[in-house]
């Protein structure tokens, strides 16, 4: 047994849908600006250039159902989108190949602290304070591929309140869920346990306390996330 001179922090692992299974998570990244209309609405140019990525933390992603509304901020918006489990990895893989790595598939959401990441923007800073803070991506459980398939097309559908806020299907995705991960790595070692937020389509806009948000993708269970 390791002799750590502090407690060792708690593994994040995430639920897998049917089972009383635990997918361990390794690390997180988020593709940027995967939607068209998204970058539009964004003020960007969606022609296919090369992708971005930023990184949460592994322990943002939480599947409580909650998602407390974050200090400094009084514009928090949400991301509608389907999120990639990987079982496997390695570097330089090969677009054919890279459906291989996947585990699974899975509802996210990536919440945002706009106005925070809005003057890191402006500042040419890194987003994190935006982006990676506590409970920052709700997620549902893991399902895996070898029962829903692999998803590249299918409608995602985010309400707030009732009231339909973003829409769009996975075909949309200007960066393909193969694409991502062979680009990822051919500048990270990706490994079992890392998680792909794919992008969100537009209509991203702000929550507050008390507002219902219920995310759905076809192939997928519905995710519902109370901002408290």
């Amino acid at each position: 047994m390791a002799n750590f001179v502090i407690d060792a922090p708690e593994s994040v692992a995430l639920p897998v849908a049917g089972t009383d299974a635990l997918f361990p998570v390794r690390r997180v990244y988020c593709i940027g600006r995967n939607y068209a209309a998204h970058a539009i609405e964004m003020g960007h140019d969606p022609d296919r250039e090369p992708p971005f990525f930023f990184q949460k933390n592994p322990n943002n992603l939480d599947p409580s159902g909650k998602f407390p509304y974050p200090p400094h901020s009084s514009d928090v918006h949400h991301e509608a989108e389907m999120y990639v489990a990987l079982r496997s990895g390695g570097t330089n893989i090969s677009v054919d190949r890279a459906l291989d790595h996947v585990f699974g598939y899975g509802l996210s959401l990536d919440m945002t602290r706009r106005d925070l990441q809005g003057q890191m923007k402006k500042m040419g800073r890194p987003w994190e304070i935006g982006k990676a803070f506590e409970r920052s991506a709700p997620c549902g459980p893991v399902h895996r591929a070898s029962e829903v398939g692999h998803l590249d097309k299918g409608a995602l559908k985010l309400t707030v309140n009732g009231e339909t806020r973003q829409e769009g299907d996975l075909n949309q995705m200007i960066w393909k869920v193969p694409e991502m991960i062979a680009y990822l790595s051919e500048y990270f070692e990706l490994a079992a346990g890392d998680v792909i937020l794919s992008g969100t389509p537009s209509g991203v806009g702000p929550v507050t306390r008390g507002d219902v948000m219920v995310l759905t993708i076809e192939e997928l269970d519905s995710l519902t996330v109370t901002v408290t």
